[in-house]
């Protein structure tokens, strides 16, 4: 397969977006024999972080909007991996990781972290600590 051609995008938004969309290709070829998306390794991966969580605060950690969430979040639910309650409010849901969510997660975390390890390899520890740094950076700076 050749490279496609590439120039530098002179606006920030496209060029995250592209490397965002390439990078979400890499580690869905890397899921793909899982038949898991990076998107659903994503959830699952934020929920053994912060445990039982609300749909929204879920949104807010990721930076995912409400309905691209809530879609996924239901293909999951029919998978088994999701658990979920409702909060005082009806339109409050809880969400945390099943038993069968935690299988799936420790069963795709070696296909992830070899998703991982290939593109520290491509860009070596120093450029791949300093470009995630930056990542939370910008993230932080446009979030305040």
């Amino acid at each position: 397969m050749t490279k496609p051609a590439t120039f530098a995008l002179p606006c920030m938004c496209a060029s995250f977006r592209r490397a965002s969309r390439i990078l979400t290709q890499h580690y869905d070829t890397a899921l793909r024999p899982l038949d898991l998306r990076a998107t659903q390794f994503t959830l699952l991966q934020a929920l053994s972080q912060a445990g039982e969580v609300s749909q929204k605060t879920l949104g807010e950690i990721l930076a995912i909007d409400s309905t691209t969430l809530t879609r996924t979040l239901a293909i999951m639910g029919r998978r088994g991996w999701i658990g979920s309650r409702s909060g005082v409010d009806r339109r409050e849901r809880w969400l945390s990781m099943s038993e069968a969510g935690r299988a799936e997660f420790k069963r795709a975390s070696p296909h992830w972290e070899k998703a991982q390890q290939e593109l520290r390899g491509r860009l070596g520890n120093k450029r791949w600590n300093e470009l995630l740094n930056l990542t939370n950076e910008v993230t932080a700076a446009v979030t305040e």
